[in-house]
């Protein structure tokens, strides 16, 4: 009998619909030599500081760096029946082999190892390395050693993401509210990703506060009847354009839709003017026989 672990019900529930094992019991499904059953994401947690040590209770104490970090199961009811479930199901004497078929990564293998370590299983593991449900039946089919090197070095990568974000967290929220905040009233969050992000966020929210609005230039050709618009901005109406002629020029033919006509002259721009920056002003001087206009309008930057 094969244990299948997802990562969420909804994908444990596709994979038994898959092998069919459409016999349901409360958080797994069994049949045709399957069971198949679900995580609901992470299970297991870090322990807070006050479980390693009563002392860390207070947020006077620091640093708080525990010796060895330990896990324990999700508050929620629903998270710890899930558990045991999988617990007693890891345990059972008919099940020969556990199926890691949580998400394809390193945190979807720490969600596993979690659980299988915290559960005491010894059976042999394999790995279900999937990134689409349409292939499920296929990878089925295919199963890795879930204890080959890669996989173990995913685990090792996410419980130290896992375990930096604990003391980043844990004491840095400790430190900067015992600076900033009224003991007990509040406390000030900081995190691993959490905090940097923010800053950029407030970086981002400062510029549109101090930003002040300019007038820029854009350029569109117009040719015959059709008009197009050049995408650069300038600053200056009598500004150097950025594109080349041959840009332009290639732009003509394109509006024009006669490449047999045109595709001489074309070739001819490219190789005289390939490397020409000119004033916007001066483009249609320089290519008389497209009979084209450039039009320069003034727009306002507002960044609001």
């Amino acid at each position: 009998m094969k244990l299948v672990i997802a990562e969420k019900p909804s994908v444990g529930k596709e994979i038994a619909h898959i092998v069919g094992a459409n016999q349901s019991h409360e958080g797994y499904l069994e049949g045709n030599g399957y069971i198949c059953s679900w995580c609901y994401g992470h299970l297991l947690g870090l322990y807070d500081g006050k479980d390693y040590n009563p002392e860390w209770k207070s947020w006077k104490v620091l640093p708080i760096i525990p010796d060895e970090f330990k896990l324990k199961v999700g508050k929620d009811k629903s998270v710890k029946a899930q558990f045991q479930i999988l617990k007693k199901l890891m345990n059972r004497d008919d099940v020969d082999v556990v199926v890691c078929a949580t998400d394809a990564g390193r945190e979807g293998e720490l969600i596993f190892r979690h659980v299988y370590n915290h559960a005491k299983c010894k059976k042999p593991v394999q790995r279900l390395w999937n990134n689409s449900m349409a292939d499920i039946k296929r990878d089925l089919q295919h199963l890795q050693d879930g204890n080959d090197e890669r996989f173990i070095r995913l685990y090792h990568s996410a419980f130290a993401r896992e375990k930096a974000d604990w003391l980043v967290g844990a004491n840095l929220t400790r430190h900067f509210t015992n600076l900033y905040c009224n003991y007990g009233d509040d406390y000030l969050s900081i995190g691993r990703v959490q905090t940097p992000t923010l800053r950029m966020i407030v970086d981002r929210e400062n510029e549109i506060k101090s930003f002040k609005k300019n007038y820029y230039y854009k350029v569109q050709l117009k040719y015959k009847d059709i008009l197009a618009e050049i995408k650069d901005k300038y600053e200056d109406e009598n500004s150097s354009a950025t594109f080349t002629i041959a840009t332009y020029t290639y732009m003509c033919n394109r509006i024009e839709g006669d490449f047999r006509q045109h595709g001489e002259d074309a070739d001819k721009h490219d190789r005289d003017y390939q490397q020409t920056y000119i004033p916007i002003a001066d483009m249609s001087k320089l290519m008389p026989d497209y009979c084209f206009q450039f039009l320069v309008i003034q727009l306002l930057d507002d960044a609001s």
